[in-house]
């Protein structure tokens, strides 16, 4: 009987990144909700966009308490505005 000297080794890095990727594409991130200040805030906007591309990218910046908040949209197929992105800024005080 012949024995191979090679030791089985399974593709470490390999196998851990096909399971990292399986479990990653199972996630879903949660819908962000409007703040004072959005422009969905309260409802989405009585007039449409309809001038802009479906898909569009609409940016919107205002101020919340100590911070500057830029948020940014997206347009979908019915016109409506939906929030895909919030960032905060600290304002500087001197």
């Amino acid at each position: 009987m012949v024995v191979s000297k090679r030791a089985f080794r399974p593709c470490g890095p390999l196998v851990l990144f096909a399971v990292l990727g399986l479990a990653l594409a199972g996630c879903t991130t949660p819908d962000l909700e409007p703040i004072p200040g959005s422009i969905t805030y309260g409802g989405q906007p009585r007039t449409k966009l309809t001038k802009a591309p479906v898909g569009s990218m609409v940016p919107h910046t205002f101020v919340s308490g100590n911070s500057f908040v830029k948020e940014t949209y997206i347009i979908q197929p019915d016109r409506s505005l939906k929030l895909v992105r919030r960032d905060y800024f600290d304002i500087p005080i001197d």
